[in-house]
């Protein structure tokens, strides 16, 4: 068993006492891949290192297997780290490399051996290792950088932006890789990454860090449907959520959302919710993702109450999908996903339907969603 357990821990720089982490609360369980992700300087790395034990705690308490390890030396952690820039011994080949910390334990020759060997054949480095890493591929290099962390057969895994060197086609692979190695190994793993695709595409939980705080805790598809604030909405996603402020109002008994260019009709079980919190005639912000925007025909003829006008600036063609740039009023431009061939001229009008199901409602200031969303009209 590999579990973690953070109780409430800090870290303070600078006689000011400048908070980098504040009141960090986790429970990681055996075997589970969690991404911690944000912007840099929101903390994740800096967590990181204090499990690993290279920055010390504040204040608070960090367990690995019930053991407390706060003032544990990193060597007795039973911890291994893969870093952003590898750090190889460049005088080393690939063997030396990976045998280098079975060798600082004394290992018998023959085990280290057996070891290094059935860690490259993992790898799938096995023809690389009489090379030095000067000789090898940037993603060649990483997966000796990993196999220096597996065949210590450690607790954690700790990956600290693993990839962020190398080009993006590169990156898709060694994602699939390292995943692969995490479902055949089966180690308890915390990877830290801005990138909020590798978030998505590796975790089984996700940790949404901003300003040392956490922001949300969840798996991927939580985090992307129900994101906790508009932060978490906005740095989750690709393209960003729309965000319009408006007004809700009652109309005939009906709630809608009002802005100074249109209406929309809101789904009863979302103004249940909105109506129990008094929000009636208060300004909310309304989040609405670019795929659950459509330009077609026959969803604007079934969805006459959730349709606005805009006027198209510009496009993105991003393979399978283009997404669409409207000026709809407001102080940003709406982005919808179409499909490639949606093509239009600038400055032509276009009707777009949302799927307001999947329209997700914040508070104006606070940025907390209100509600949470539930399944569209298809």
């Amino acid at each position: 068993m590999s579990r973690i357990l953070f109780n409430h821990v800090y870290k303070q720089y600078g006689k000011d006492k400048l908070n980098v982490v504040k009141d960090f609360n986790l429970s990681i369980e055996d075997k589970e891949f969690v991404v911690f992700v944000g912007p840099s300087g929101c903390g994740k790395s800096t967590m990181l290192r204090m499990i690993a034990g290279l920055e010390d705690i504040s204040a608070g308490e960090i367990y690995i297997n019930d053991v407390l390890v706060n003032d544990l030396p990193p060597k007795d952690r039973d911890i291994a780290m893969v870093f952003q820039n590898y750090a190889l011994y460049p005088n080393m080949s690939v063997y030396e490399n990976i045998a280098f910390g079975l060798r600082l334990r004394k290992m018998p020759k023959h085990e280290i051996d057996i070891a290094v060997k059935r860690a490259a054949r993992v790898l799938e480095i096995e023809p690389y290792l009489e090379r030095k890493p000067k000789q090898l591929s940037g993603g060649q290099r990483q997966r000796v950088a990993l196999g220096r962390a597996i065949v210590r057969n450690p607790e954690v895994f700790l990956m600290d932006e693993p990839l962020s060197n190398l080009d993006a086609k590169l990156r898709v692979q060694m994602r699939s890789e390292i995943i692969r190695l995490h479902k055949q190994l089966g180690v308890t793993t915390i990877y830290v990454t801005h990138d909020q695709t590798e978030a998505m595409t590796m975790a089984s939980r996700i940790v949404v860090m901003k300003d040392g705080i956490v922001q949300q805790v969840d798996t991927p598809e939580e985090v992307y449907n129900n994101p906790a604030n508009t932060f978490v909405a906005s740095f989750i996603g690709s393209p960003s959520m729309n965000f319009i402020a408006g007004r809700l109002e009652e109309r005939a008994g009906k709630l809608e959302f009002h802005t100074n260019r249109f209406a929309l009709a809101i789904p009863a079980i979302h103004s249940k919710e909105l109506v129990s919190k008094r929000l009636v005639n208060k300004v909310v912000t309304l989040g609405i993702r670019p795929e659950n925007i459509s330009v077609n025909r026959k969803a604007l003829e079934v969805f006459p109450n959730a349709v606005i006008n805009g006027v198209y600036a510009f496009n993105e063609l991003m393979g399978a999908d283009r997404f669409l740039h409207l000026d709809i009023g407001g102080p940003t431009l709406l982005v919808v996903r179409g499909s490639p061939d949606n093509l239009y001229n600038e400055g032509q009008q276009i009707s777009v339907v949302f799927d307001m199901q999947k329209a997700l409602y914040f508070e104006k200031d606070s940025g907390e969603r209100l509600v949470n969303v539930h399944n569209s009209f298809g």
